[in-house]
């Protein structure tokens, strides 16, 4: 059995934002938009040299020879759809995320397979609604061949791949410079299901729950070894359980507030 045909190729990856909530506000209408959006993409994809891989819902994956002309047909198709959108109500825009990553990819027939179609599917998750994200080795190649700025991100996490992967938001015309994302850390994150100030807060109790329970032992055992016949100790062990009890009200309607 022959080895797989292999080859190095730009891949651009574009969804549509929010498209199961526009089909639910008005299907004919989305698909009509979709297939128009999709008519630009494919003419703007072929002015660039590139060629529509494979489309299936909302999804679109084309290729290109050429990462410039990739990142300026994305460029071109943001530039397009936002007019298209211009005539549309804010919550029946039609707003594609493309991601763009050069890579090594698997050719099966008319189809391209693999990591560096995966990693650029990635790429496009994490675009804003109407933005691009490239890959390092994409924006390595159109550094200082293009106008437009760049912003790191930082590393996303991608499946099946070990390291993070460095990427880039494409910054079209006179949009904000995009927050950096904090680079990909060596050790496992810890749990967030608990909010941060919540957590604060559980520590904050403790710290002061355990003192007074440890004051409460020690009086006991005062108490126990200083035995003459009255149990002394139940009023300063009223008077820590008070404190104790002052604390955990404190506590909860602090974070009733907060969660409200």
């Amino acid at each position: 059995m022959s080895s797989p045909q292999r080859k190095l190729t730009t891949i651009l990856s574009a969804d549509v934002e929010g498209y199961s909530r526009l089909m639910e506000l008005d299907e004919e209408g989305t698909l009509t938009a979709l297939k128009q959006a999709r008519a630009a993409m494919a003419r703007l994809i072929e002015a660039h040299a590139g060629r529509v891989i494979n489309t299936w819902g909302d999804a679109l994956i084309a290729e290109f020879a050429s990462v410039v002309e990739a990142v300026r047909a994305a460029i071109d198709i943001q530039t397009e759809l936002a007019q298209h959108n211009a005539g549309r109500g804010t919550d029946r825009r039609m707003l594609f995320r493309i991601g763009i990553n050069l890579g090594d990819v698997i050719v099966d027939g008319s189809d391209i397979l693999g990591d560096g179609v995966n990693i650029a599917a990635r790429l496009q998750a994490e675009a804003p609604a109407g933005g691009i994200v490239i890959s390092s080795t994409v924006h390595d190649q159109v550094r200082g061949k293009m106008t437009v700025g760049f912003d790191f991100l930082g590393n996303l996490a991608v499946k099946n791949i070990s390291e993070g992967v460095p990427s880039y938001a494409v910054r079209i015309g006179d949009a904000e410079p995009s927050p950096a994302r904090a680079p990909l850390p060596d050790r496992p994150m810890p749990d967030r299901s608990m909010p941060l100030w919540l957590a604060r807060r559980e520590r904050s109790l403790y710290a002061v729950l355990l003192p007074l329970g440890f004051a409460a032992v020690i009086v006991v055992v005062v108490n126990v070894f200083t035995w003459s016949g009255t149990f002394w100790a139940k009023w300063p062990l009223l008077g820590i359980g008070t404190a104790a009890a002052l604390a955990w009200t404190k506590h909860r309607l602090f974070g009733a507030r907060r969660r409200s």
